[in-house]
């Protein structure tokens, strides 16, 4: 099949990717010439683990291609999707779909004949109706069908989340538009994937609701290391234990300093004003956004802390930057809270990321910053070292190293990447998540 894909972005990137190495012929189109111009050259504008083998062997075998131009990328097109960003609204926190109803607009202005529109992109319940609004009212003689059909890619996984998800979801008014999706997805048929049909705004409301859930599930967990903290127990062990509990499961029960990225932060917002607007308001999901974004600033009160109560003067060192590991994202990661907030308590603050730095620069511009060249450059001389992303390389350091170069033996680990009676041992001041600072005698 002839599948446009409108946006290059992480979401209409990896999609088109996967949908010409299952056969079909894709074109991504994208008003940005340097993504276009880039990606032309062969080069991946974002950071995402077999992508740009991925991309380079459909590109080649001719299922892959790319331009500005979204005339030339609808010729033939039996679906296109709508893969733009819809990041919150400044000001109200409102997903921002000015992107999705501006690509609505200009299909409807390049379709010829018979074609399914689908929003790939995260979208409000309804965006769906006004997207088929906008299309009838540009092209009154149009033929089409708008679909929902909202993606689940994790970062770092998202190429194997897309081969082999859990389910599809496909909101679909019409059985015509729902054999074009049968037959796209054909491979994944094979495979007995679930398949989910449903109405358009179901499918709008489950992909909000998958995300928010999951943003609950991790801020219980969080709140809970909290507790573990005051009396002694071991959040890693109480999520051992309740996560093999099958009505609870163990996925998305690992404390940390806050979820960040591109969805959970935008979503549960999107997702809290959308159900104000229906005067059906969600009390559970507004706390969980207030308690997260609480918590990456009390982060930074928790290295002040293990400094002795005042970091002014001293070096800290943080490794990690990006939200998660395998990504480069910086959007909403903790890192963003953390790092100002030290620096306004009179640290100098030394930072390393294996993969956000170029992007981490542009965000944090703050004075006192210095962007290290690797690990050990980091660990030289700080007083205190964090660990705010969980990057495979930072799991196996030389401790013995590690204490030699540092000023005091300090260690915040937000990420529980290793344990208090190792690095006690070591003769390390060792703080994490959700357990004691001190091993009890």
């Amino acid at each position: 099949m002839h599948v446009t894909m409108i946006g290059t972005g992480y979401v209409g990137l990896v999609s088109g990717a996967c949908f010409s190495e299952f056969g079909h012929e894709v074109i991504c189109v994208d008003k940005d010439a340097s993504k276009i111009e880039r990606l032309l050259k062969g080069e991946i504008p974002i950071y995402e683990p077999g992508l740009e083998d991925l991309v380079a062997r459909n590109v080649e075998a001719g299922r892959l291609s790319f331009t500005l131009d979204l005339a030339e990328g609808m010729k033939n097109a039996d679906a296109v999707f709508i893969g733009v960003g819809t990041p919150s609204r400044r000001g109200d926190g409102h997903a921002d779909l000015s992107y999705v109803y501006a690509a609505a607009k200009e299909i409807a202005e390049n379709m010829n004949g018979y074609t399914v529109v689908v929003d790939k992109s995260t979208v409000p319940v309804g965006t769906g109706d006004e997207v088929e609004r906008i299309i009838r009212e540009t092209r009154p003689d149009a033929d089409f069908d708008v679909l929902s059909n909202p993606e689940f890619l994790r970062e770092g996984s998202a190429i194997e989340d897309f081969m082999r998800p859990d389910r599809v979801v496909i909101g679909a008014e019409s059985e015509r538009s729902k054999d074009v999706m049968r037959e796209l997805y054909r491979p994944l048929y094979l495979r007995e994937t679930p398949i989910v049909f449903t109405t358009r705004r179901t499918s709008e409301l489950i992909k909000y609701a998958a995300n928010t859930f999951l943003a609950a599930k991790i801020t219980f967990i969080n709140e809970i290391a909290d507790l573990c903290e005051k009396v002694g127990a071991d959040v890693q062990a109480v999520a051992k234990g309740i996560g093999l509990d099958g009505r609870i499961g163990g996925k998305f029960l690992h404390a940390g300093p806050g979820y960040g990225g591109s969805c959970f932060p935008k979503d549960t917002r999107a997702l809290v004003h959308t159900a104000q607007d229906y005067d059906s308001p969600l009390t559970i999901i507004e706390t969980v956004v207030k308690v997260n974004d609480d918590r990456k600033r009390k982060m930074a009160d928790k290295i002040i802390a293990a400094a002795g109560g005042s970091i002014e003067g001293k070096t800290i060192g943080i490794l990690g930057l990006a939200f998660k590991p395998n990504t480069d994202d910086m959007r909403e990661a903790p890192a963003l809270d953390i790092v100002p907030a030290l620096l306004e308590a009179g640290a100098k603050v030394k930072v390393y990321d294996p993969e956000s730095m170029g992007e981490a620069r542009e965000l944090m511009t703050q004075d006192g910053i210095e962007w290290c060249d690797d690990t050990y450059d980091v660990i030289e001389g700080a007083h205190v070292l964090s660990f705010l992303t969980e990057w495979n390389q930072f799991r196996a350091l030389d401790f013995d190293k590690v204490k030699k170069m540092m000023a005091e033996p300090v260690i915040v680990d937000l990420r529980n990447i290793y344990t208090l009676v190792d690095l006690s041992e070591l003769g390390f001041d060792y703080h994490c998540i959700g357990q004691a600072s001190r091993l009890r005698k």
